[in-house]
């Protein structure tokens, strides 16, 4: 099997589309024989932590995914006692997690919404339902006593989605440059009075933990772990979301002087392009701002080369989370380092060959939804589109143009 069609296997795309992205690739970098490396790299990085799970290569899939998920119960052990064994039944314990998270990705600043403006918006248009479930008459006095943050927080899950679109965030159309402000990222864990009104939306999202990107504000929601794997999931997803806000922070100060200002921030906001995408020509890349096979895994936009600023998200999480385990905690995680990309087929009992995912939040997602059968395995394929592009141009170029192109949807490699 040649490597475009290994990885075309993989990734579920036409080895046609694979070839032509790589030629298109070729002509900007000069760099030949890069699918190939990709497949020699994978299967060293592969046969490491095979010998390190006491497993050849020859096995079945069943019996990698049984060893990967041994590795993260285990590793997530660790990290519970390293927080000191919180119990999750306040949000004192979510608190404790949300601060070694926020220590573990250095405390960042960004460009985000001023307080006095967030009040504004508060103000000008108030969130009946959450008034009446705290008990106020007015939105001013519920802002004399409430959390700022928490408030606007809860009007992910609180309010209507149709209220929130049509008549709240309408307001951002007026949004300029001057609302925002430069200030720490904020890390709050909701108090348990939020518990009954959120059960529908961590239901929805699959966690607890979630964030608002033009606050600069990242929170948990109230919620008893009691499936082995979470604590691990929700450290990396929260360490994931710093190094999200901090890359759109630096999209919306990037747009500090454009006439455009509100009209963009809300495209960034709304995770979704308007802007027409010619068809693939060989040198112009989609960029998807999120995980498209979460809903839908046969989005035909996933089978096109795009890149996903997801996976440098998650990337830069698991490289926090291990540094954090090493220098602070003296606990050794380097087991997942620089797999986000990394899997293969194994032989399967039954249907010939099954995908086996090393990405340790596809891993830790499988284990924590295991009983309703569900594997995990896009986190790992976006970032093998993101390895292919990145072998070719560079990360830090790669990342600046999806950066700097994000509200478009696409750019050209070639400029």
């Amino acid at each position: 099997m040649s490597a475009s069609e290994k990885i075309g296997q993989i990734l579920r795309t036409p080895v046609g589309v694979l070839e032509k992205a790589d030629q298109g690739l070729i002509a900007v970098s000069g760099k030949t024989d890069i699918l190939e490396r990709i497949v020699e790299e994978n299967e060293k990085r592969i046969r490491t932590r095979l010998d390190a799970l006491g497993l050849g290569r020859n096995v079945y899939a069943s019996e990698v995914y049984d060893s990967l998920i041994s590795r993260i119960e285990f590793d997530d052990n660790k990290l519970f006692e390293a927080l000191g064994s919180p119990s999750f039944k306040s949000s004192g314990d979510w608190q404790k997690v949300l601060d070694a998270a926020k220590q573990a990705a250095g405390s960042p600043k960004g460009f985000f919404i001023k307080e006095e403006k967030a009040k504004e918006l508060i103000l000008s248009e108030p969130p009946q339902n959450i008034m009446n479930l705290l008990g106020y008459g007015s939105a001013s006095e519920m802002l004399g006593k409430e959390n700022l943050f928490e408030v606007f927080a809860a009007l992910r899950f609180v309010e209507g989605n149709e209220w929130l679109n049509n008549v709240f965030f309408k307001q951002y159309e007026s949004l300029i440059a001057s609302d925002f402000e430069e200030r720490p990222v904020e890390a709050i864990a909701l108090s348990d009075r939020w518990l009954k009104a959120s059960e529908g939306f961590i239901k929805k999202k699959y966690h607890n933990i979630s964030h608002l990107k033009e606050l600069g504000v990242i929170f948990s929601l109230p919620l008893h772990l009691v499936i082995s794997g979470e604590l691990l999931r929700n450290f990396s997803l929260i360490l994931h979301y710093f190094n999200e806000v901090d890359f759109y922070s630096d999209i919306f100060r990037g747009y500090k002087d454009d006439v455009d200002f509100a009209k963009k921030i809300i495209v960034l906001l709304k995770g979704e392009s308007d802007e027409p995408r010619p068809a693939f020509n060989g040198q112009n890349w989609l960029i998807l701002p999120r995980y498209l096979a979460k809903d839908d895994a046969n989005d035909p936009r996933l089978f096109m080369p795009h890149v996903n600023p997801e996976a440098f998200h998650w990337k830069k999480a698991e490289k926090m989370l291990s540094l954090m385990g090493k220098n602070v905690w003296n606990i050794d995680f380097s087991f997942w380092d620089e797999l986000n990309w990394v899997g293969d087929m194994f032989r399967d009992n039954s249907q010939g060959e099954k995908l086996v995912s090393f990405n340790l939040v596809d891993t830790v997602m499988s284990l924590v939804k295991e009983k309703e059968m569900i594997k995990y395995l896009y986190h790992h394929q976006e970032a093998l589109w993101n390895r292919i592009i990145i072998e070719h141009l560079g990360e830090a170029l790669v990342e600046e143009a999806a950066r700097n192109n994000l509200v478009y949807g696409w750019f050209d490699i070639s400029k």
